[in-house]
């Protein structure tokens, strides 16, 4: 009797999406876990000159180099605060070579379901909503979820000369 219910309980987790739940500042952001290659504490990172603002430079893990970016200047907020809670979050696409990406925290894993999310609207057609892929519903609070691929590979018009 226990088998049959691990089996539908297998069923319903495999119909949602998993998200590693990150805060930026007050704000809480998911990242779809597929794209989640690693998750490092706050290290050393090498300046890269003229590269975007948004860029803090290089690190170098286990041999291999990544840039990493913060999302506090790619989105307009206040510059990074490093904490012990602060984090790294290597990020691979498909197409794409590793990059770093400074989050406040990591929170969580969450699972949400389809009727869990919705997609992402506004009046204000401000350039963070280009970011998002929809607004989760978990427990009593939201959550923004990242387009990750639009965050990395996205342009913004200041980059272009």
């Amino acid at each position: 009797m226990e088998e049959i219910s691990d089996v539908q309980n297998i069923e319903i987790a495999s119909e949602g999406k998993q998200y590693i739940v990150v805060r930026l500042g007050t704000e809480q952001y998911g990242i779809d876990i597929k794209y989640v290659d690693n998750i490092v504490r706050n290290q050393r990172i090498t300046r890269v000159p003229k590269a975007q603002h948004y860029f803090k430079g290089v690190i170098n893990l286990r041999g291999e180099i990544i840039p990493v970016m913060s999302l506090r200047l790619k989105f307009g907020l206040k510059p990074d605060e490093y904490t012990n809670a602060t984090r790294i979050i290597i990020i691979k696409l498909e197409q794409q070579s590793a990059i770093g990406i400074i989050v406040d925290e990591v929170k969580e894993v969450v699972t949400l379901t389809g009727s869990s999310i919705d997609k992402a609207t506004t009046s204000d057609p401000s350039d963070l909503i280009q970011y998002l892929s929809g607004v989760g519903k978990h427990g009593n609070g939201l959550i923004s979820l990242l387009n990750i691929s639009a965050v990395i590979v996205g342009r913004e018009s200041k980059d272009v000369v």
